[in-house]
Parts: structure tokens; C-alpha cells; sequence
């Protein structure tokens, strides 16, 4: 149900990711309406969003930025590096109370410094023990849990406090890609339900152990058969039903 409440924030993204695209979808399907949309149109950009729509071929597309946008009055803009001055400077002028990033690269200093209450992502893997990149495929190749956890923004990669943390169900006949996608949703779920926490009080961010889990690179085409094998030859030990 929509919310009562809507934070004062801007909504982050690389153009067109498919990763933004479902979580802005959430968002406003339970009422949460950024001020601003800033979506980054870079070469990582269109680098990041063709890998992401490799990793869930086969699987729905999220709707795009323009249809979810139609009719609705919400500014999107872009810019060249969410880093740079006049980003910054856009940003500093609507002095949100939030940013929320709906993938993004890695954010400075400057930028994280703007909105008064925080900067908040949701990372499509279980913190703290995977942080970086392709948590899927890491999950799966090192025997792992999948899941997504939403959490305050350090300079660090993946480093902040937990907001909310939750596995995802792994059933037999699942594929990566059909992880990978309904890794989507998951996260934009645990965003919506820490923007609801923001707006009624109740956000309580939990450290992580700096010396706890890995932080991890794509995962080499070397290593992914070997993760698709396990789901496929039922090896992965965490399916829902408890057995392997």
C-alpha cells in the first residue's frame, strides 16, 4: 500500500540499468517518489548495463526509465559521472534528505556528503561475506547463500552499516539468470522497506566486521559453469527444501 510519508530523496542510476529499473519500479509501486531522478550516460554505464542484461537473459526486462516516469511529475536527468561538479551541484541544490542508488559506480566523498540522512544501497548479496561484484555467481560457486542487503554508504565498497539483510529462496531447477532477477526484486523490496523504516524512525544500522568476508571482482567466465553446475547437478547446499 502506498506510504503516508514520502523522504525528501533522489534516486540514482546508470542509464537504463536493468538493477535501477526494477528498484524504481518498487519504489513507486509502494509510493516512494524520489524528487529527482539522475541517471549517469557514460561508457561504465552501457559497460555495466550489457553485462547485468547478460546475467538475466531469457528473463523479464524491468519496464525503462521513460515508461515508469511517464505521466508522472518527476524530473530525470543526466549526467556524464554522478562524481562530477555539476553533479554535485545539482544535487546540493535540492539538498535531499536521502540518496538512494539504484547502481551506480562508486560514489566520493563530496557526493556522499550531501544528503543529510544518508546515502543508502542495496547490494544483490549477503553482506559482509560478499561484497563487490557478481554476488550470484560468487554465492553459487563458493556454496553460499544468496540474498540482498540494503545498508548506509561508505567511500569503501560494500562497508556500511546493515539496514536489512534477507535470504533469497533457491529451488531446484532454478537457473543463474532466474537468480539473478529475482535477486532484482528482492532488493528493490528490502529498499522500499528501509525507506518505510526511514520515514517512521525505526532505521538502526548495524557495523559490519571489517575482517569479515570477501570483497570480490567480476566472477571470471572461467569459474560461472562451475556455479550453473551446481544448481544444475543439485550440489548447492542451500536449496529451499533443505537437501542437496
Amino acid at each position: 500500500m502506498p506510504v503516508n510519508k514520502n523522504p525528501h530523496f533522489a534516486f540514482l542510476v546508470l542509464q537504463e540499468h536493468p538493477y535501477g529499473r526494477e528498484m524504481l519500479r518498487i519504489l513507486l509501486d509502494r509510493g516512494f517518489q524520489p524528487r529527482l531522478v539522475l541517471a549517469e550516460d557514460s561508457p561504465l554505464a552501457d559497460l555495466e548495463r550489457e553485462k547485468f542484461l547478460v546475467r538475466i537473459a531469457g528473463q523479464p526486462e524491468p519496464p525503462t526509465l521513460a515508461d515508469l516516469l511517464s505521466e508522472r511529475d518527476i524530473p530525470c536527468e543526466t549526467v556524464a559521472n554522478h562524481n562530477d561538479p555539476a553533479c554535485r551541484s545539482r544535487l546540493a541544490d535540492l539538498q535531499p534528505e536521502l540518496l538512494v542508488l539504484g547502481g551506480t559506480r562508486i560514489l566520493r566523498p563530496p557526493l556522499l556528503a550531501i544528503p543529510r540522512r544518508g546515502t543508502i544501497n542495496a547490494h544483490p548479496g549477503l553482506l559482509p561475506q560478499l561484497r563487490g561484484s557478481s554476488s550470484v555467481g560468487w554465492a553459487l560457486y563458493k556454496d553460499l547463500p544468496v540474498g540482498a542487503t540494503t545498508h548506509l554508504v561508505e567511500a569503501a565498497i560494500d562497508t556500511g552499516p546493515i539496514i536489512l539483510r534477507r535470504s533469497l529462496a533457491v529451488y531446484r531447477g532454478d537457473t543463474y539468470e532466474c537468480l539473478v532477477r529475482r535477486t532484482l526484486t528482492l532488493a528493490g523490496e528490502l529498499m522500499a522497506e528501509t525507506l518505510a523504516l526511514f520515514v517512521a524512525g525505526e532505521v538502526i544500522g548495524t557495523p559490519q566486521d571489517p575482517g569479515a568476508g570477501e570483497t570480490l571482482r567480476v566472477i571470471p567466465p572461467e569459474l560461472l559453469p562451475e556455479a550453473r553446475a551446481r544448481l544444475a547437478e543439485g550440489r548447492y547446499s542451500h536449496f529451499a527444501d533443505g537437501e542437496s
